[in-house]
C-alpha cells in the first residue's frame, strides 16, 4: 500500500524514512505547496513512495474543494472563535468528510455513534467535569482520565477492552530550546480522541491529508488514523534532532577553533535538550513496540507493518540522540581540554617570566646593600655595566628556555 508523507507544514522529508536524521529540514511557508498527483496503481506496493500534498497554515482560512462529478461530500462549518475549550470533530468515511469547530466535548461524543471514524481533537486540559462526563459516555476507566490530566505522564500504551489509550510527548522548539508536552491519543473501533496541550502545525497536516479525496487515511480505520498521528510526532523528533545536530557541529568547530567562554553554557543547554528528546524518544519507541507486536485487539493486521515502520524510525531518533550526546561529551571534553591547555600556556609565562626575575632581583639587591667596597661602587661605567649583566643574564635565560623547547 502507497504511504503518504507525514510532513509538517514546515518540514520537508528528503528520503526513506529509515534514513538519516539528516533527511528532515525546514523550509520556508512558500515552498511547502506541492503539485496533485493522481496516485499509480503499479506503486501500490511501494510503502515509502511520496504521495505530494498540499500543505496548509493553520492560520489560514480552509477552503472545502470544488465539487465535481467524482469529488466526494465535504461539510464544513465556518471558523469560530473558541471562547471555551478548543474542540474540533472530523468525522469522515472514504466519500465524505464532516468537520465542526468548537463544540462542548460532551457533545462531541454523539458523532461516535455513526458507522464513520470520528476524530476528537481537544486542544488544552479539560475541567474535571467534562473528563467525568465524557468517561461515563465513553467508558472510559478514570485512570485514562487521570493520565490526561497530569501531563507529566510517561509514555506508554494501555489497552482497556473496548478503547487503547496511549501517552506519548510532543517535542517543540522555543526560543532555541527544546520543549516536550504530553499528547494523549485515545481510539476505539471508530474513533479517536486526541488530547494535547498546544496547537501542533503537524496536527493539521494530518486534518489536511483526511481532507484529500485520495489520501489512503480516508479509507483506513481509527488505527491508522493513530498511526499517522504517532508518525508525525516521531517525524518531529527526527527534525529537532537534526537541528539540534547541526548544533552541536557548529560548537564543535568553534571549541577547536579557540576556547570560546560561552562554550561551557551552550554545552550544557544542548545537553538539557536531548536529555529532553531521549524522555520522549526512548519510552515512546517502548510504545510503538507494543502497538506493533500483534498484542492489541484493536490494532488491524493491516495497520501493523505501519507501526513498526514508524518504531523503526523511533529507534532511529533514539539512536541518534545518543550518539548526539556522546558526541557532546566530546565536546565538552575537548572545551575542558583547551581550558587546560590554555591555563598551562599562561602558568607557562608566569613561570619563565619569574624564572628570569629571580637573578635580577639578585643583582640589584647584590648592589643595593649599605655595604662599602661592592666591585664598581666607584666606578663611572659601574650603572651600564650592571644593566648589560641584567640584560646578558635575562638573554642568556632566555635562549636556554628555547633550546629546551619551552617556549
Amino acid at each position: 500500500m502507497r504511504r503518504e508523507p507525514l510532513f509538517p507544514s514546515c518540514l520537508v522529508h528528503r528520503g526513506r524514512a529509515g534514513g538519516s536524521a539528516r533527511r528532515w529540514r525546514f523550509i520556508p511557508w512558500g515552498e511547502c505547496s506541492l503539485p496533485e498527483v493522481t496516485p499509480d496503481p503499479a506503486e501500490q506496493a511501494l510503502a515509502y513512495r511520496d504521495i505530494p500534498i498540499e500543505c496548509e497554515r493553520a492560520d489560514q482560512p480552509r477552503v472545502a474543494p470544488i465539487s465535481g462529478a467524482n469529488s466526494p461530500e465535504v461539510k464544513m462549518q465556518p471558523e469560530e472563535s473558541c471562547q471555551i475549550l478548543p474542540i474540533r470533530v472530523m468525522d469522515y468515511t472514504e466519500d465524505r468528510i464532516e468537520e465542526h469547530e468548537c463544540i462542548e466535548l460532551t457533545k462531541a461524543w454523539s458523532w461516535i455513534s455513526r458507522e464513520t471514524v470520528t476524530w476528537i481533537d481537544v486542544v488544552g486540559v479539560p475541567e474535571h467535569d467534562e473528563l467525568v462526563v465524557l468517561g461515563e459516555q465513553a467508558g472510559i476507566h478514570p485512570l485514562t482520565m487521570e493520565d490526561i490530566t497530569v501531563p507529566d505522564q510517561r509514555p506508554k500504551v494501555e489497552e482497556f477492552g473496548t478503547y487503547v489509550a496511549v501517552i506519548a510527548r510532543m517535542l517543540s522548539e522555543r526560543d532555541g530550546r527544546v520543549a516536550s508536552e504530553q499528547v494523549s491519543l485515545i481510539f476505539g473501533e471508530n474513533y479517536v480522541i486526541t488530547f494535547r496541550e498546544q496547537p501542533f502545525q503537524v496536527f493539521e497536516l494530518v486534518r489536511g491529508r483526511l481532507r484529500n479525496e485520495l489520501s489512503v487515511l480516508r479509507g483506513m480505520g481509527p488505527d491508522y488514523l493513530t498511526y499517522a498521528l504517532l508518525d508525525a510526532i516521531v517525524s518531529v523528533y527526527l527534525a529537532i534532532l537534526d537541528t539540534v545536530d547541526d548544533r552541536v557541529e557548529d560548537l564543535q568547530g568553534r571549541v577547536l577553533a579557540s576556547a570560546d567562554p560561552l562554550a561551557l553554557k551552550q554545552i550544557y543547554e544542548l545537553k538539557e535538550d536531548l536529555l529532553t528528546i531521549r524522555r520522549a524518544a526512548v519510552p515512546a519507541r517502548e510504545v510503538l513496540g507494543s502497538l506493533a507486536s500483534r498484542e492489541l485487539s484493536l490494532v488491524r493486521r493491516e495497520t501493523i507493518p505501519y507501526f513498526r515502520d514508524t518504531y523503526d524510525r523511533c529507534i532511529q531518533a533514539a539512536e541518534v540522540a545518543e550518539y548526539t550526546r556522546d558526541t557532546l561529551s566530546g565536546v565538552m571534553d575537548l572545551h575542558t581540554s583547551n581550558q587546560n591547555n590554555r591555563l598551562a600556556e599562561i602558568t607557562t609565562i608566569l613561570t619563565i617570566v619569574a624564572s628570569i626575575f629571580i637573578p635580577l632581583s639578585f643583582i640589584t639587591g647584590f648592589y643595593g646593600m649599605n655595604l662599602r667596597n661592592i666591585p664598581l661602587e666607584d666606578s663611572p661605567l659601574g650603572y651600564p655595566l650592571v644593566l648589560l649583566l641584567m640584560l646578558g643574564v635575562a638573554f642568556a635565560m632566555l635562549l636556554y628556555f628555547r633550546k629546551k623547547e619551552w617556549i
